[in-house]
């Protein structure tokens, strides 16, 4: 009995130095001190972890408010005018307008007060000014667009060449040479640029009708945050030529 008081003691000795009973799913020693033989007892059978099945996903049935469609401004023309390829008068025309001709606004420039509108008895769009046309709807919340004149029907003769600028104080003068076209075929010439004036980049577009005048000039001055730049372009009557750079003197 004594020796088997001092087995089990030393035993239990021996474990506590060790760190603790030894680990594992197959027993767990219980001490009983200081009486007969240590016992054990038997750990249930290890029993592996059951599968988890994937919890189905819940679909959440979105809640089903109406989708409002976006109504196009409107309009009715109320005097005789023009609808042009671009948002100034000094666009080549694309169409006659009459009182009471009908159509919706699709776009707006960002730099003049002009709509892009798809009239009802025209298969295509163009521009109009808000002076001839009477409004209903917000053009404010329309997409500004631009012109893409290169798109715009034809063009045979190409851009003007030999462009040049030369600047006296705040006047820039631009020329270029003469692009010879059919007398059916001329509308001459298309300048597009931003010029500073009073301290604001302003968008500045003109024409000429006939090819014979190959000189421009307009003010031009310091004090922008942006520089001056400008295209020139030849005009024949079923479309623009592609964009010629003007080489713009720095003031």
């Amino acid at each position: 009995m004594k020796k088997n008081i001092v087995l089990l003691l030393l035993t239990a000795v021996q474990i506590l130095a060790c760190g603790g009973f030894p680990s594992g799913p197959t027993a767990t020693p219980t001490l009983i001190p200081f009486t007969g033989t240590p016992s054990f007892t038997q750990s249930p059978e290890f029993s592996p972890t059951p599968t988890i099945s994937n919890t189905p996903t819940i679909s959440l049935t979105p809640s089903t408010s109406p989708t409002s469609t976006f109504a196009f401004p409107t309009l009715t023309v109320n005097k005789q005018a023009h609808c042009r390829y671009g948002p100034s008068v000094a666009y080549l025309h694309a169409a006659d307008l009459y009182a009471g001709d009908a159509g919706s606004v699709r776009g707006r420039h960002e730099y003049s007060s002009w709509y892009y509108v798809k009239f009802d008895k025209l298969d295509y769009f163009c521009w109009v000014a808000p002076s001839v046309v009477d409004l209903v709807g917000d053009v404010s919340k329309l997409y500004t667009t631009e012109p893409n004149l290169v798109t715009i029907g034809y063009n045979i003769y190409g851009p003007p060449k030999n462009i040049s600028a030369v600047r006296n104080g705040n006047e820039v003068t631009i020329s270029w040479d003469q692009v010879a076209m059919t007398s059916d075929h001329d509308r001459g010439y298309f300048i597009e640029a931003f010029v500073c004036q009073n301290g604001y980049l302003l968008w500045w577009t003109d024409s000429y009708p006939d090819q014979y005048t190959t000189s421009y000039t307009l003010t031009d001055e310091p004090g922008c945050a942006a520089p001056s730049e400008g295209q020139l372009y030849t005009v024949e009557k079923h479309g623009y030529s592609e964009a010629a750079d003007i080489p713009w003197p720095a003031p």
